[in-house]
């Protein structure tokens, strides 16, 4: 996971702040945590719009001071989920998605951006394995992962810079290892 490959740059001497999720901790962190974890339909700009919100908190209260303090930041999520998520996955326009979401982030993007991409069905084999309960994002039908998947990698093409795609099925070592030496060439 984002653990195994940010281990390295706190060794180094360098501060890192890691996050498991993006989600705040305030209100729009709690408000997108129930709404992810309920099962009735959500209206999708609605749910844009807590993530949105969230973002903003985020960035406003752990981010930004973190980077303040010269400090990296490792987070399993960011804007390009929205845009995959809820502009691709819920149909809702790309261009406005990332928009909204790159005025909540203060127009912060990440220097790198590490998509593990893998096959739908290969995906959703492995959610299956691992016998929990899905959330609503999990849920969803194969035409909505593929949908995301294909977001994800468009935005990758387009932003060849940021981006650094690994193989999903690869070993977790050689995953990390690939990881590893793309942070260390930033640092």
């Amino acid at each position: 996971g984002a653990r195994r490959g940010d281990d390295r740059g706190g060794r180094r001497g360098h501060r890192v702040l890691r996050r498991a999720g993006e989600e705040a901790r305030g209100p729009a962190g709690e408000a997108s945590r129930r709404q992810r974890r309920r099962e009735e339909q959500r209206d999708p700009r609605a749910e844009a719009l807590l993530y949105a919100a969230d973002r903003a908190h985020n960035v406003a209260t752990l981010v930004r001071p973190a980077i303040a303090r010269g400090e990296i930041v490792v987070q399993d999520r960011y804007l390009d989920s929205s845009v995959a998520y809820q502009g691709a996955g819920r149909v809702l326009d790309p261009v406005e998605v990332r928009d909204l979401s790159l005025w909540a982030a203060e127009g912060l993007l990440p220097d790198l951006t590490v998509l593990l991409d893998l096959d739908v069905a290969a995906g959703r084999a492995r959610l299956d394995a691992d016998e929990k309960v899905f959330d609503r994002l999990e849920a969803e039908q194969e035409e909505f992962h593929t949908r995301v998947r294909d977001s994800y990698l468009a935005l990758a093409a387009a932003e060849p810079h940021r981006f650094l795609v690994i193989d999903g099925s690869l070993h977790a070592e050689q995953i990390a290892g690939t990881i590893r030496s793309r942070v260390a060439e930033l640092l």
